[in-house]
């Protein structure tokens, strides 16, 4: 199937760090539409995870990303799945076929996670504009390098309308409010 399905899907959050997001190429941004992806999720049911890198170092996600997710995992592998990312996803949606990834740095923790996830028999969309790297140049290495590991990458609005399939859904309205105020 090459579209979401909301009853199939969870939610990652990449590394959304504090101290890490100030040097992120419109970091502002990316983290703007992550809470808007984690926010649409939640209205959703779909299930919402964090991941932290080394937080005792880098520190944790920045409020707005940590609210929003019902769990957050801690690692110091930059693939999150080799510190039970998989588990906890099939924890949280024991169904699971389907995980949209967003974060930072995409081409270190989000890309190493993101492969991670495909080497598990995941399908993985990847929400390009709420990744960030401190470069541009290596977050659109990231974007390819994804692309053709099999990663279908997508902006916030395409997830978004896939997870509704049609405008008839009983939370439309809920989410289109939250796609006009993102950006």
């Amino acid at each position: 199937m090459d579209t979401l399905n909301a009853r199939s899907s969870a939610l990652v959050l990449v590394d959304y760090q504090e101290r890490l997001m100030p040097m992120i190429h419109e970091g502002e941004a990316a983290v703007r539409r992550g809470v808007f992806l984690a926010r649409t999720a939640q209205a959703l049911d779909i299930p919402v995870l964090g991941t932290e890198q080394n937080p005792s170092r880098l520190g944790p996600n920045g409020p707005d990303i940590r609210a929003l997710c019902g769990t957050t995992l801690s690692k110091t592998h930059f693939d999150a799945c080799q510190d039970g990312l998989v588990e906890a996803l099939r924890q949280a949606r024991p169904l699971l076929e389907q995980v949209v990834v967003a974060g930072c740095e995409a081409h270190v923790c989000l890309l190493q996670t993101s492969m991670g996830l495909l080497r598990a028999g995941l399908r993985v969309w990847v929400v390009g504009n709420a990744c960030g790297s401190r470069r541009q140049a290596d977050h659109a290495a990231a974007m390819a390098r994804l692309s053709q590991a099999g990663a279908t990458i997508v902006n916030h609005e395409m997830a978004a309308f896939e997870w509704l399939h049609h405008c008839e859904h009983p939370r439309f309205r809920e989410v289109l409010a939250l796609i006009k105020a993102v950006d």
